[in-house]
């Protein structure tokens, strides 16, 4: 089990700030749910799995040009209603915590890991194929199915209060796709989450038996191409009309994974900023949540 340990910060800083109480304040009186529930289930993993090492990765730009430039749909419905619509849309109370809970990191010594241009889905899925050693990827998106193989495991945080593991075998017993098939998988079904429209009149079923039967996309394109395949005309239809869509969605929805990242993912049960922490801790009232992550990362 040990090895590294990879956290979709996002994914659990969100899910932790709806989860959590706005009552849970700094001595201020500054919301700090998102932050304490953050910390919290980042000891717990530890507690669970005794990583030999551990990165937080972050959206450095969690809508990328060039993913846009491909399909100008992506992400669309996440931009914020006001101002230029250039952001994310987030809650007014979870915005101000989330550089407090990166400086907190920092200060105890956990790998903060970002690269400019690219969503914390690529800086993950580099880390967990570059890493020599089993991988543990912590997150709710789905997308990050892909990744699973034999050495790399997914804790999806789908559920509140649940993390639920997906190996191989978990993957193609939920989706009945594998998961070296699950982009294609994604892409024919759809993700309004995404703004990927996916194949019309391809659902879930349809895709995963589609995958069944040719194996993947272009198994599936040629097999459409046929007058003589089994697929039925309306679909092979779909299939044909969506070649443009289906190009574009596949580069959008696959993870890069030659990222060069700089950062020390080992882990450290010594705080590099001792003083700087100390200051975090008292100005936002982390002491209990601090304590219990240092306790686990001296384990």
């Amino acid at each position: 089990m040990p090895g590294l340990l990879v956290l979709d910060s996002a994914s659990l800083y969100y899910r932790a700030f709806y989860a959590l109480p706005e009552s849970m304040t700094s001595p201020q009186g500054e919301p700090v749910n998102a932050v304490r529930g953050f910390l919290d289930t980042l000891a717990r993993l530890i507690d669970d799995r005794s990583p030999d090492a551990i990165a937080c990765c972050w959206d450095l730009d969690w809508r990328p040009q060039w993913r846009v430039e491909l399909m100008p749909s992506y992400k669309t419905h996440r931009l914020a209603q006001e101002g230029d619509g250039s952001g994310e849309e987030t809650p007014d109370t979870l915005s101000p915590q989330v550089p407090v809970l990166e400086a907190v990191l920092r200060a105890l010594g956990v790998a903060v890991a970002g690269v400019e241009g690219f969503e914390a889905d690529d800086v993950i899925g580099s880390l967990a194929t570059q890493y020599d050693g089993p991988v543990a990827v912590v997150s709710g998106d789905r997308d990050l199915m892909q990744l699973v193989n034999d050495r790399v495991t997914l804790l999806y945080t789908g559920a509140p209060g649940k993390i639920d593991p997906y190996d191989p075998a978990a993957v193609f017993a939920r989706f009945r796709v594998r998961a070296d098939q699950y982009v294609d998988y994604a892409v024919m079904k759809g993700d309004p989450s995404d703004g990927l429209p996916g194949v019309p009149g391809v659902g879930e079923k349809t895709a995963a038996k589609l995958l069944a039967e040719h194996g993947d996309l272009p198994g599936i394109q040629q097999a459409a191409a046929d007058p003589a395949s089994k697929i039925t005309p309306k679909i092979r239809g779909s299939i044909i009309d969506s070649a443009d869509y289906i190009e574009r969605a596949v580069r959008v929805v696959t993870v890069v994974r030659d990222l060069a990242v700089e950062v020390d993912v080992r882990r450290s049960s010594t705080s590099p900023d001792a003083e700087g922490l100390s200051t975090l801790t008292e100005r936002w009232g982390l002491a209990a949540s601090v304590k219990r992550l240092q306790a686990a990362l001296a384990k």
